[in-house]
């Protein structure tokens, strides 16, 4: 048997600075214990100097960095194998797979938004061929150029003064609202709830596109509609509209971030399945979301990995191969060692789940499309 190292007698860990109860918990503790058996702090009634401290610092730097290398090391290359070892028991040598599959899918985005910041797509505008044809071109046909689009910049000026003009206009109260299919607050009220916010939001989108009244309130009034909070929440939608139209990249980089958060709220709808197809083995429903939460965060890390050689190469190459061969491979593997069943069956169960992802997947991502949407 090892024999324990002595403990110096200036260390925290000494006996002439242990306790006989436990600073953080209140633990009734043993001149004996080193640490609580309770909340497990250091039983220790010295001052903090600074040695102590930095080293206290170290400790835990080393100790989070066991867990997240034994992670990261098993995650990628014990598919399944990790999640038997965490459900069994082996808790404190792997980080926590919820806090962990959100961390490395948010540190994902956050290296792509950077890389896509030092390393801006190619724009039109600035393509090589366009400089070479810039360059090719003569004088003369430079100066037409740039008279026509002055001609063009004093065009658009003249219909926007002209559209100043009759915006003030449709600002009053009493403005005409023949032009829109209408509908009475009394008429909207005898319809369904579906029925009536459907009919009201085409008839707002309608008024805001004939008449441009951006502020609610003005709006409503000239529509003789209830000055709500549902109303002007509903006609405010036209703004954000809008806004997708007119910068539809920016909406899209907006729904992008969220798909971490997607994620983890659609697995435990997914893990509902894994229960049911499962349902003869031991596991029991948390078992089987955190099987989930785990190929998904080896699905995050891999393509983590995958940033720099694309990055260099200037393609999603490596990313394609991951997406189309290695992660339906690992998917297959995970539920293979996890749930230790034969290979025909595992392969059954492995086509129904990826069609049931999919399915449920894409009826999911309407729903939260339409929820993000709504509140951008």
């Amino acid at each position: 048997m090892s024999k324990h190292k002595p403990v110096p007698s200036n260390s925290r860990k000494a006996q002439k600075y242990r306790g006989i109860e436990c600073l953080n918990c209140g633990q009734p503790l043993d001149l004996s214990d080193i640490y609580c058996p309770y909340c497990s702090q250091l039983n220790s009634t010295k001052q903090l100097s600074f040695k102590d401290f930095f080293a206290e610092f170290i400790n835990s730097i080393v100790s989070y960095d066991s867990r997240l290398r034994y992670t990261v090391k098993d995650l990628l290359f014990k598919p399944g194998t990790i999640t038997r070892y965490y459900i069994n028991g082996q808790r404190l040598k792997y980080a926590n797979p919820f806090r962990f599959f959100l961390s490395v899918s948010i540190i994902y985005f956050i290296l792509q938004g950077f890389i896509a910041f030092i390393v801006p797509e190619e724009d039109s505008m600035f393509n090589d061929d366009v400089g070479e044809q810039i360059e090719g071109e003569d004088f003369y046909d430079k100066f037409i150029s740039i008279n026509e689009q002055i001609k063009e910049a004093s065009a658009k000026a003249k219909v926007a003064e002209d559209s100043i003009s009759e915006r003030k206009d449709s600002l009053l109260p009493t403005k005409n609202i023949s032009q829109i299919t209408y509908f009475s607050e009394e008429s909207l009220d005898s319809l369904s709830w579906l029925k009536s916010s459907t009919e009201r939001f085409k008839m707002y989108r309608n008024f805001y596109e004939t008449h441009t009244i951006k502020k609610a309130s003005v709006a409503l009034d000239s529509l003789n509609h209830k000055n709500t909070l549902y109303n002007r929440w509903l006609y405010n939608k036209n703004e954000s509209i809008e806004r997708i139209s007119n910068n539809p990249k920016g909406f899209l980089d907006y729904l992008f971030r969220k798909i971490p958060f997607f994620i983890f709220f659609f697995t435990p709808v997914y893990a509902l399945f894994f229960w049911l197809i499962y349902s003869k083995k031991k596991h029991n429903y948390i078992d089987h979301t955190i099987f989930i939460f785990h190929v998904f965060s080896f699905l995050f890390l891999a393509l983590i990995v995958c940033l720099l050689p694309d990055t260099i190469l200037g393609s999603d190459f490596f990313q394609n191969i991951l997406l189309l061969l290695i992660g339906p491979f690992y998917y297959y593997k995970a539920l293979r060692n996890f749930y230790k069943q034969s290979r025909f069956i595992t392969i059954v169960k492995f086509v129904f789940l990826n069609f049931i992802f999919w399915i449920g997947a894409t009826f999911a991502a309407i729903l939260f499309f339409a929820a993000t949407a709504a509140i951008y």
